[in-house]
């Protein structure tokens, strides 16, 4: 305690009386510390994920929904509008629209198009399970599509997870058809029928990684022309995709006033009409909270969420949608969870191994996501 006085006196001592005093502490703002605290913007992007899957199987799981076209062009309208109020409130801001910026983003509009319809086209035919393990090929075909066009390189831990990948998709398809030949019997109509559906269902889902990796392999050359932000690609593709989806749906789709009531019944149509709109809005919240998630946590971060947030959205599906909870169908779940983060963890190694000191001789590679996120959030 003597010791402890001292010291008291010392500093009495020591302070200067002309000394101005200093200024008072600022209290700290809450809404700052909400909003730079990381556990917030990752739940926010968990939940707007699960949101946006399961409205959209919601609409598309409706007695015979064949207006494809029209559910993406109403999300595309929902987006455009939402986006721009949030300019003109100051929450967000991107560019206003350029002619020739958008001659030049044009044709990753029509591949955005493609990716989108396809997977309307899937999540019709399959459960969400099914359908998030199969989304995981498109991994494989970005990854071998970066080797060829951008230099990148494929660690042997990267291709441990693609064998995952591809074993997750084995394991839930050979389920589906398990339960179905299970449900309806070998012989039986129904069980053709089911089995057939869900054939055409792997073959969107073919179609749709296929369309997917395009997309985003060419959004990234495109993306160094035009310098676009996540916010300038959400408003172009948006409003260059609408003129486009109308055309799409008054020449494919069929609007006679009987298919329109089969599609929107009346004692379901304020529901799935809802239901479109606010799909549309969870689109923006994903683009939101994504550079939100970026911007407090870091990349490597959000790649990990991206890879643990598929097991939410699978289970969701099993929640709130007939999907079958076999042991098999669950088996194919964990292992394309796991199939993920090691990928996730792949690139989380190769992205930070040491830079070479001095001038190099070759293009160093470069890991495809982690070149794509940089060049999105350069400014």
């Amino acid at each position: 305690m003597a010791d402890d006085k001292k010291r008291d006196d010392i500093a009495i001592e020591m302070s200067d009386p002309n000394e101005p005093p200093a200024p008072p502490r600022s209290a700290p703002n809450p809404a700052a510390a909400v909003a730079n605290n990381p556990i917030i913007p990752i739940l926010s992007y968990c939940v707007s994920s699960i949101l946006m899957t399961v409205t959209n199987k919601f609409v598309l799981s409706g007695t015979g929904f064949n207006l494809n076209f029209f559910l993406l062009c109403v999300q595309s309208v929902v987006c455009v509008i939402a986006i721009q109020t949030c300019k003109t409130m100051g929450v967000i801001t991107y560019r206003d629209f350029n002619s020739e910026e958008a001659k030049k983003w044009f044709p990753i509009t029509i591949l955005l198009i493609g990716m989108i319809y396809t997977s309307t086209k899937a999540l019709q035919f399959l459960s969400i399970p099914v359908y998030t393990i199969f989304k995981n090929l498109t991994i494989i075909l970005i990854a071998y599509g970066e080797v060829l066009w951008f230099g990148g390189s494929v660690t042997g831990m990267a291709l441990f997870s693609f064998g995952l990948m591809v074993l997750s998709s084995v394991i839930a398809a050979w389920a589906d058809i398990q339960h179905a030949l299970q449900n309806y019997g070998h012989s039986n109509n129904a069980a053709s029928d089911k089995i057939s559906t869900l054939h055409a269902g792997y073959v969107w889902m073919l179609v749709n990684c296929l369309s997917s990796a395009a997309y985003l392999l060419s959004m990234r050359k495109r993306i160094k022309l035009t310098n676009f932000k996540d916010f300038d690609t959400m408003f172009y593709n948006n409003l260059l995709s609408i003129p486009i989806l109308l055309v799409c749906s008054f020449v494919v789709e069929n609007w006679s006033a009987e298919n329109i009531n089969k599609n929107f019944p009346v004692a379901q149509r304020t529901n799935l009409m809802l239901a479109m709109i606010f799909s549309g809005l969870s689109s923006v919240f994903i683009s939101y909270t994504s550079a939100w998630c970026v911007r407090v946590t870091s990349s490597t971060t959000y790649s990990m969420v991206g890879a643990l947030n598929k097991l939410p959205i699978a289970v969701s599906g099993l929640i709130f949608f007939d999907a079958p909870i076999t042991l098999p169908s669950v088996s194919a779940i964990a292992v394309g969870f796991v199939s993920g983060i090691m990928y996730t963890l792949a690139k989380v190694r190769q992205s930070s191994k040491p830079k070479v000191v001095g001038v190099p001789t070759t293009n160093t590679p470069i890991s495809a996501s982690s070149q794509s996120m940089r060049d999105g959030l350069k400014s």
